[in-house]
């Protein structure tokens, strides 16, 4: 599975941005996003369920963080608002190839992940 995905931003704070993450292989998987600041460890940012009716967030994040997926396009997005400058990270989708596979915060439980996008908020 290779994930391509787009939305490099700079972008000042209150404003949004949008995060696309498009799957080869014609198939829905359960989908997820993370992020990592520098110095810090790759947190867990949201993740859709392969129907699209289960969706997580991190708490800090919900209101102003919203998944969601494209079937037409094999692709999930993640809808930013209101960005903070500590939204500084670069953003990482994530992918869980498995069968029976369910929405989950844990890194480990996805099995293939993009190249990662720079998202950057000045104040």
């Amino acid at each position: 599975v290779q994930l391509v995905e787009s939305g490099v931003g700079l972008v000042q704070a209150g404003g949004s941005l949008r995060l696309s993450c498009a799957a080869s292989g014609r198939t829905f998987y359960t989908m997820g996003w993370f992020r990592q600041a520098p110095g810090n460890d790759r947190e867990f940012v949201s993740s859709i369920s392969r129907g699209g009716n289960n969706r997580v967030y991190a708490d800090s994040l919900k209101g102003r963080f919203t998944i969601s997926r494209d079937y037409d396009k094999y692709a999930a997005y993640l809808q930013m608002n209101n960005l903070k400058p500590e939204d500084t990270a670069v953003y990482y989708c994530a992918v869980d190839s498995s069968l029976g596979a369910t929405i989950s915060q844990l890194e480990n439980e996805y099995n293939y992940w993009g190249q990662g996008t720079q998202v950057t908020v000045s104040s």
